[in-house]
């Protein structure tokens, strides 16, 4: 079959731009490195014009720069070297809940939750199912790339309908529903630390109060709308679009869960609800040891402050059981093996967290975010760009951002320090812009030659049409993204409209409203 064909003109040109200009930029490594050393560079120059700000933390002190090329800063970059690197914010929480997540994940756990979710709905469902478990599967973190895409295709050819289709829509659902999720996941501590950081260079206090569930009510009603949504768009314009079938490939055998994965999950459960329960018992009776006092004892608590622990061992025990009982852990061996292979996996990212800790902590050391912020709030207050406008802009020059630079910590790494400061000073909570950046590096992951295994979903889209290449699965996927735009969007500005707490005590605006 021929493929749905490339839109000629500005798209295809804007495509080109996009694959040519992004294969161009440095590693993020490197890319942090760079900037690294431009706020040396900047800190200097900023320095010698005395560019001084108005403290918002402290009224009637000033905050300037401070200059990196002077002895003292000097001897800052040399000291604070391997300081910045550990005590850069995703870096262990990352790690700790990769352990958990690695476990239920090299068990086979995760696998055989999304095979079983998928392969156990009525034909009518499929769809809808594919989208939400696609949804669900971010808190396997990239999981979900790898099981469902071909997955949804040899389900949907097994029911004699077009195969791209089910990959589509499995696709839109694991990349571009990423930010959503009825569980928290790894991408809710690694986010919210450095929004805490950047929060703390205008208001320590408050940057204190901020917790990782911040965003969690938001993007639990999320996962109801964003389902919705992907199934209209794969049954009413992805899938008519394509047509029908005509490729000569045969159907192809689901692989259904075995006995003993059915068995696996089965013990798996009972074991995640007695983890749950324990864990609840920490911080629900007034004796517990993780709660809190004062008028939010569950929410102010020692076990919000612990929700990477939390997460780690709410993975850890259903992957170790489901593990022994499938016997693919037979012994302690087994089980340092899977983790160990998990945090080998993650190299690359403790590489990217030492340059982008060196550039973090220089951007704060300096004063450069908080400065930026103010004059940044100023210069937009003085050409009324604040409210819903506001927020638009934001999710659009994200959003463009993410067709070039992949990494969601990455870039809000540089982006965290710059608008969180911005949008506090106009009134904002900090929880309010990581949301929205949230719902802008998702939508677009879809429609970036860019994104980490786009090329891999091009290699499953392959097998039923040879043709297949990146102008072709973005005009595929581009719908998905512009409806999940549109859509997320709406939401959270009715959210704003009704000041609706995104998580657990996370207002919309800043200072918090009585």
């Amino acid at each position: 079959m021929e493929g749905p064909k490339k839109k000629g003109g500005i798209f295809t040109k804007f495509l080109n731009f996009i694959e040519v200009t992004g294969n161009r930029l440095p590693h993020p490594i490197t890319l942090f490195a760079i900037l690294a050393l431009l706020v040396i560079v900047a800190s200097g120059i900023l320095s010698a014009f005395n560019i001084s700000v108005d403290d918002p933390a402290n009224p009637g002190e000033t905050v300037e720069v401070m200059n990196l090329l002077s002895s003292e800063g000097i001897a800052y970059i040399f000291t604070s070297m391997v300081s910045n690197f550990i005590n850069f914010p995703p870096l262990g929480v990352v790690l700790a809940t990769m352990l958990g997540i690695g476990i239920a994940e090299r068990s086979g756990l995760i696998g055989a939750s999304l095979r079983g979710l998928v392969t156990a709905v009525p034909k009518s469902l499929i769809t809808v199912t594919l989208v939400f478990a696609g949804i669900m599967s971010s808190v396997a973190s990239d999981a979900g790339y790898v099981v469902l895409p071909p997955l949804g295709a040899m389900l949907f050819i097994a029911l004699g309908r077009h195969p791209l289709a089910g990959l589509a829509a499995a696709f839109a659902g694991v990349s571009a529903g990423f930010s959503a999720n009825i569980f928290l996941s790894a991408t809710d501590p690694m986010l919210g630390a450095l929004t805490q950081q950047a929060a703390a260079t205008i208001d320590p206090a408050y940057a204190e109060t901020i917790n990782y569930a911040m965003n969690w009510y938001f993007i639990i009603a999320s996962v109801f709308v964003l389902t919705l949504a992907g199934w209209f768009v794969t049954d009413k314009i992805v899938e008519p679009r394509l047509g029908a079938f005509k490729g000569s490939l045969e159907k192809q055998s689901i692989d259904y869960l075995k006995p003993e994965e059915k068995k696996g999950l089965m013990w798996a459960s009972i074991s995640f609800i007695i983890t749950l329960a324990l864990m609840l018992l920490l911080v629900i009776p007034e004796w517990g040891p993780l709660r809190g006092e004062g008028d939010s004892p569950i929410i102010q608590s020692p076990f919000m402050s612990s929700l990477v622990p939390v997460i780690l061992i709410l993975f850890l025990v259903p992957g170790l059981v489901y593990g022994a009982i499938t016997k693919s852990i037979r012994n302690d061996k087994d089980v340092a093996s899977q983790m160990s292979d998990t945090m080998a996996s993650m190299g690359m990212f403790v590489v990217l967290a030492f340059t982008a800790g060196q550039f973090v902590a220089y951007f704060n050391e300096t004063n450069m975010g908080l400065i930026l912020g103010v004059y940044g709030a100023t210069f937009l207050d003085n050409i009324q760009l604040t409210g819903i406008p506001l927020i638009l802009a934001f999710i659009l020059i994200a959003g463009f951002i993410n067709l070039f630079i992949g990494s969601a910590s990455a870039k809000w790494a540089v982006m965290a320090p710059v608008f969180v400061p911005i949008m506090m000073q106009l009134g904002y909570s900090p929880e309010l812009t990581q949301m929205a950046y949230r719902i802008a590096d998702s939508t677009t992951n879809i429609i970036t030659p860019l994104m980490t295994y786009f090329a891999i979903i091009i290699a499953f889209a392959q097998k039923y049409d040879k043709k297949m290449g990146i102008g072709t699965l973005i005009s595929v996927m581009l719908p998905y993204s512009i409806v999940f735009t549109i859509v997320w969007t709406i939401m959270l500005m009715v959210w704003m409209f009704f000041g609706i707490d995104l998580g657990p005590d996370s207002p919309i605006h800043y200072p918090p409203r009585p």
